[in-house]
């Protein structure tokens, strides 16, 4: 299926739509996702992007049907990493001398991955590619969200490639933003966001900046999984400079895990507090046991404070903190604040060590920790009812 997106510039990706699980089984896709490619016929033709390994055979049938392949001039990598890159090794064995337009990064990739030393032309920010009524022009965008990642932009359509950034694991009923289930659609984004491109926010913010230094019109945005964003495509760039900005809203998120309900029965308990103290503050309750864990870290991204429970476990916490706590540390957030409880029988570790993950992972920690031993009594849900009303008083 190619899909005209306007002009001379056609959608010649593929539609995973029963996906369920990404980069191996670390980010949940409940709506699918898409690997876009674009073809852009010009005087001159380029192709911009493949997909993923697994449909090489069919997008390059797909392709075949299009265009004589033999009559595409240019290839554009903008990004190397494998689901954009998988169906490179079936293309080139039908163009293999075809010039690959990407970075210094994205060559060094494409040889990791693909071990071909194919017809590479590296390029820079500021590099033209001339197409004949319009220009392909290059902007390195490096660790947005990989060493080698770069836009481009087609000046004859005003239509911004721009490759992960601004894109969404969501397979719809349209390639089109103002055509797809708008909640789904904003879901999807901000889990995108929060889950891929958080730890590099400061540079989001300084290639925003960079771009709109450059003047340039913008009547789309075309990014590598999602939709292409023709309506207003700047809400996406809004809302990108918005979650880079230390992003948080008027959010306490409680993660937890419980071994026998004591610490279920503590969470619970605490939340009841804060909104006792302020019932405008959003309180959202999870056991990381039995939630997705891509859905928590985008939870973690709206709260401005998170509380994270564990009972000591042999000494140490539970397997389900401990995974989320870990992911937390490899996110950098920025701006939010933190606190710790747990039940304990004879060790009361847990709130130590998962104070100490919160520190090491950059939460500034709002309270001593609350740890009960054994179970909660009358005595001790009243003291997590009291503890929550406390943190509101410190949150202001």
């Amino acid at each position: 299926m190619n899909i005209r997106i306007k002009d001379n510039i056609f959608w010649v990706g593929v539609n995973d739509g029963k996906l369920r699980m990404f980069h191996g089984n670390e980010y949940s896709t409940y709506h699918g996702t898409t690997y876009n490619s674009y073809l852009v016929r010009d005087e001159k033709t380029a192709l911009i992007d493949t997909v993923w390994k697994p449909f090489a055979q069919a997008f390059v049938k797909n392709l075949a049907e299009e265009i004589d392949l033999k009559k595409i001039n240019y290839f554009i990598v903008n990004h190397a990493e494998i689901d954009h890159s998988g169906a490179m090794p079936e293309l080139m064995e039908q163009i293999p001398d075809i010039p690959i337009y990407c970075t210094e990064h994205g060559i060094k990739i494409i040889k990791g991955h693909h071990h071909k030393d194919w017809n590479f032309i590296p390029v820079r920010t500021g590099d033209k590619l001339d197409l004949g009524q319009g220009q392909l022009v290059f902007i390195q965008a490096p660790m947005l969200h990989w060493p080698d990642s770069m836009f481009c932009y087609y000046t004859k359509a005003a239509i911004l490639f721009s490759n992960d950034a601004f894109g969404q694991h969501y397979c719809g009923n349209s390639v089109f933003n103002d055509e797809v289930n708008q909640d789904d659609l904003w879901d999807e984004a901000i889990k995108y966001y929060a889950n891929i491109l958080t730890p590099y926010s400061h540079l989001v913010s300084k290639k925003i900046n960079e771009i709109a230094g450059f003047n340039l019109p913008l009547e789309m945005i075309c990014p590598s999984h999602g939709v292409i964003w023709r309506n207003n495509p700047s809400q996406i760039v809004q809302k990108y400079a918005e979650w880079a900005s230390d992003y948080q809203e008027d959010q306490v998120t409680i993660l937890y895990d419980t071994m026998w309900n004591g610490t279920k029965l503590m969470a619970e308990n605490i939340a009841k507090g804060i909104n006792i103290a302020d019932d405008n503050i959003r309180v959202k309750i999870f056991n990381a046991s039995e939630t997705d864990k891509n859905d928590l870290i985008t939870e973690v991204f709206r709260s401005k404070l998170i509380l994270v429970g564990s009972p000591t476990i042999n000494k140490g916490i539970m397997y389900s903190i401990a995974g989320i706590l870990e992911m937390i540390r490899g996110l950098s957030f920025n701006n939010k604040m933190a606190a710790s409880f747990g039940c304990y029988g004879w060790h009361a570790e847990c709130v130590n060590i998962i104070d100490d993950c919160l520190k090491k992972a950059g939460f500034g920690l709002i309270s001593e920790g609350l740890k009960i031993n054994w179970e909660p009594g009358v005595k001790e849900i009243e003291e997590c009812i009291n503890y929550g009303k406390s943190l509101v008083v410190k949150m202001i």
